[in-house]
């Protein structure tokens, strides 16, 4: 495989993250300056070094600039191709592309789950992506929120491969366990089996405790040039991308309950010679239990209609397990940063920075992923 793919051009320089929590009362604006303001630092670079900005929002990219005293001569910032993480991809290639030297890349939050669709920098509102528009037709059939979507999608998962909730009890157990050794994260207390079992309804067969949390928060990444990793101190390069947006809309996919995870794992694997027993950890979105379901078989972790027997027991994946998953504690108990926590913490495992809850063995090859339904995209890091 040679190095065709833009992305290949660019590096993760620096990582920042705010304050974290419930209800904190701190504006959107504060918060992405502190993220920023960390991610830039830690990339060894001043905000005069930042020539791009992107973001899918809250902060706007004007007003961000404008408190960070930033001048960018390139801006990205959508829901395309790759899911929530589109403009991470679009700065890649920025600055693979030669267009940037280092963009900033922000996610920022308040409660409510935050706006991806914001207004762009010249005050034209960014279109619902195409690969959502059935949603209309959906509520139609008083299904109104994703946690109704995505419980067909898990009911029929359950009827065509005997999964059962017990399996999937796993994932929220193993991502409090390893919320217990992260500081930032919003609930660390444990759970057990039962506590999950027993977690009133949201929609069967989606129980309280297999949505994720919402948190007011923010994260930075910076994606630079592959010259600059010599002057900071931990530089995570890029190998493969994959994204979709969504052929099938939300259920008429042939290969229902299979969602965009499935396309944008292929495109990925497609573009690099590393294979899945290559990789050393996996930051899977998890922002209702199912989809993380979907990306361990999506990303060939285990076969179709398998992700039930595998989470069972919960050890192969634990932070000492064969695929250490969620290592942070995802969504589901550290908070939704819509897809920009996993690849902060992918980063941190890589650089060898995670404190307690570090994978042993200095990994070398982590997988984030993000989104579900039709949208979706993943991206393979190595350190």
């Amino acid at each position: 495989m040679t190095d065709e793919r833009v992305e290949r051009g660019a590096i993760v320089s620096g990582i920042g993250m705010s304050r974290i929590g419930r209800k904190t009362g701190i504006s959107d604006v504060e918060l992405t300056v502190e993220s920023a303001k960390a991610a830039i630092a830690d990339a060894g670079l001043s905000a005069s070094d930042i020539d791009g900005i992107a973001t899918i929002g809250d902060t706007p990219i004007a007003v961000a600039a404008e408190q960070l005293g930033l001048s960018p001569d390139w801006t990205g910032g959508s829901m395309g191709h790759y899911g929530l993480l589109t403009p991470v991809v679009d700065a890649f290639q920025a600055v693979g592309s030669r267009t940037a030297r280092h963009v900033l890349v922000y996610r920022t939050v308040n409660m409510m789950g935050g706006e991806a669709i914001q207004e762009r920098s010249d005050g034209t509102q960014m279109e619902v992506p195409p690969a959502m528009r059935d949603i209309t037709r959906i509520l139609t059939m008083h299904a109104y929120s994703a946690p109704n979507w995505l419980a067909m999608h898990l009911r029929r998962h359950m009827h065509l491969y005997g999964t059962t909730r017990e399996q999937i009890g796993w994932l929220a157990i193993n991502s409090r366990r390893n919320a217990a050794l992260n500081p930032s994260a919003a609930y660390r207390d444990p759970i057990t089996m039962e506590d999950y079992l027993s977690a009133r309804m949201i929609s069967e067969p989606l129980g309280l405790l297999d949505c994720d949390v919402p948190v007011d928060g923010s994260i930075a990444v910076v994606v630079s040039r592959p010259e600059h990793a010599g002057a900071c101190e931990h530089p995570v390069r890029v190998d493969a991308v994959g994204g979709s947006d969504g052929a099938g809309g939300w259920d008429q996919r042939p290969d229902y309950p299979k969602m965009a995870s499935a396309d944008a794992a292929r495109e990925m694997w497609h573009a690099t010679d590393l294979r899945p027993t290559d990789v050393d950890l996996a930051e899977l979105y998890d922002g209702f239990t199912y989809l993380t379901m979907a990306w361990l078989e999506a990303l060939g972790f285990c076969a179709d209609g398998e992700s039930g027997p595998f989470l069972e027991g919960g050890s192969r994946i634990a932070l000492d397990g064969e695929l250490p998953l969620n290592t942070y504690g995802g969504q589901l108990s550290a908070g939704r940063m819509h897809g920009y926590w996993v690849l902060h913490e992918a980063c941190l495992q890589l650089r060898g920075e995670a404190g307690e809850r570090q994978v042993p063995g200095m990994p070398e090859v982590a997988v984030v992923s993000n989104g579900g339904g039709p949208i979706a995209g993943c991206m393979l890091l190595t350190r």
